[in-house]
């Protein structure tokens, strides 16, 4: 069987792509939702998984299914899982191969490069009182606690589950700070959500046009805001791939 990191969109494309060429795959997501979207491929040859993946668990499940081959197709920001991945794959003497989204070319050049999401804070503050977050859930801590941010508003976009208004919620967010949509989002609709939640600075990754980067970047040289953009962490990965004809070939040479 081939183990799939399958936590985005493109991860359960690829996990579909996987089957459709015959394959038996063990997908791994992050969430319940993530597991309903995949269970409706309805295929006996898939098993889904949506817990939490340590790289001792990433063992046990290679060895309880037989996995021959993992494939990280895990979001271009989640360093964790791909170097719990890479150091399970090699414990367990498996080929690795990483599945890695194309990012988009940047030129605006209101674009503020930064290297952590402690490093955006501090960058965000400086810009402008209101930011608005479209950096996901995970890592939110980081901004609502961040000391920089003390006295800015902040707005967050996230999915509108309710683990994550949960989440969110925790951290103090109170309603009004939070926008709870399911993209993709067309520029014009990230236009107008800037506009109307006053949005000064935005906070973003560069996930590439199936994250809805492109109309992020556009929406915001529209209106003339500066960008606060995480860059993708730097991983040596074992071996890439950046189209899922690509991994198919990598699959049929073994």
């Amino acid at each position: 069987m081939i183990f799939v990191a399958a936590g985005t969109r493109d991860g359960r494309e690829l996990v579909k792509a996987l089957l459709d060429a015959g394959h038996a795959v063990v997908a791994s997501v992050v969430s319940r939702y993530g597991a309903e979207l995949l269970e409706q491929y309805g295929d006996g040859r898939l098993v889904v998984n949506d817990k939490p993946l340590g790289e001792d668990a990433m063992m046990e499940l290679f060895r309880h299914h037989h996995i021959r081959l993992m494939v990280d197709a895990s979001h271009p920001y989640a360093e964790n899982v791909s170097r719990n991945a890479m150091a399970a794959c090699r414990r367990a003497g498996i080929p690795y191969l990483r599945y890695e989204r194309p990012g988009i070319p940047i030129a605006y050049e209101k674009v503020y490069r930064v290297h952590g999401y402690e490093e955006a804070a501090k960058q965000a503050a400086a810009l402008g009182k209101h930011v608005f977050l479209t950096t996901g859930s995970r890592n939110l801590r980081a901004f609502t606690e961040s000391p920089d941010l003390r006295n800015c508003v902040l707005t967050a976009r996230v999915l509108p589950s309710a683990e994550v208004l949960a989440e969110c919620a925790r951290l103090g967010l109170s309603p009004k700070q939070i926008v709870a949509m399911q993209g993709p989002f067309s520029q014009k609709l990230n236009e107008e959500l800037f506009r109307q939640y006053g949005a000064e600075v935005i906070v973003t990754k560069n996930g590439g046009q199936i994250g809805g980067a492109d109309t992020k970047f556009a929406a915001a040289e529209t209106l003339g805001l500066p960008v606060v953009l995480i860059e993708r962490p730097a991983i040596e990965y074992a071996a890439v791939a950046g189209t899922f004809a690509e991994v198919l070939e990598f699959v049929g040479g073994l």
